[in-house]
């Protein structure tokens, strides 16, 4: 049986699926056996000449980038390179001076539907740090919709990943650590199960236990092939054991795309050596 990799949504209209992000997920892998289309290989993001300028700079130039549904796809550079403006752009919290951003084949600036599938971290400012974690997992648990059950799972879920460490402690989340509010934030994005998650270095601030528990838990969703995610990350050894693709930014472009392997860690190191 061979593959098409890589369709989009025009390619998919035209084999007769009109709105395929309509389609339950055990349809949609119905219709790709159906049709011999890999059901990983359909495009859930698209970056098509996407560029950002500040202060006559520019800080963002992408011309195409496409990322699969279920990659895990990692984005690594230094400092200013512009992996938080790719991530703000793609979450329309910023609006890019030329290029378009598809979520699922939809340009993100006009259409609201990848908000119901999208879980995203980027920085404390997600949070409402004047609720306790129980307070602010309730608030989101209506705005999801969820019922009491589904947060009592939630609760379930990730009481390793809290470690004793978030409920119960009758405190706001400002006046958690560092590390305690980006598990909270951490969590946050996962709580309604998103079809595409977006964390901007997501290791930081987390102590070296917490740390290996966030890459079980990337790597448990990635093996489950039914989430893209989307990791930007300074740790080089993280991000090769979390991502199985991993893009290396430079002054606002992509400079290297590199299929994870064996090798990829030393490589990277290489790349941002210094002499």
């Amino acid at each position: 049986m061979s593959w098409r990799p890589g369709l989009g949504n025009d390619e998919l209209v035209s084999y007769g699926i009109v709105n395929y992000n309509k389609l339950q997920r055990s349809e949609l892998r119905t219709w790709c056996k159906l049709h011999k289309v890999n059901y990983n290989y359909i495009i859930m993001i698209e970056i098509q000449n996407l560029t950002k300028v500040y202060g006559g700079e520019t800080v963002l130039d992408i011309s195409l980038l496409k990322i699969n549904k279920g990659d895990g796809f990692g984005l690594v550079g230094n400092n200013g390179a512009g992996k938080t403006t790719l991530f703000r752009l793609i979450l329309d919290l910023i609006r890019a001076n030329s290029g378009t951003v598809l979520s699922n084949g939809k340009d993100v600036k006009t259409s609201n539907e990848w908000k119901y599938y999208t879980g995203s971290y980027l920085d404390q400012r997600f949070l409402i740090d004047f609720l306790t974690p129980e307070e602010y997992f309730e608030f989101l648990n209506g705005i999801y919709g969820l019922s009491k059950g589904d947060l009592e799972k939630f609760y379930l879920d990730f009481a390793g990943f809290f470690n004793d460490e978030i409920l119960g402690k009758k405190k706001y989340i400002r006046d958690f650590s560092q590390g305690n509010r980006q598990k909270v934030g951490i969590a946050a994005a996962l709580m309604a199960k998103p079809e595409v998650l977006i964390l901007d270095e997501p290791f930081n601030g987390l102590d070296p236990s917490t740390q290996i528990r966030l890459k079980n838990l990337l790597n448990k969703l990635k093996s489950d092939k039914e989430i893209t995610i989307l990791v930007s990350s300074h740790d080089l050894k993280h991000v090769t054991e979390v991502c199985d693709r991993i893009a290396v930014l430079e002054k606002g472009a992509i400079i290297h795309d590199i299929k994870t392997s064996q090798g990829t860690l030393k490589e990277l190191e290489g790349y941002f050596s210094v002499s």
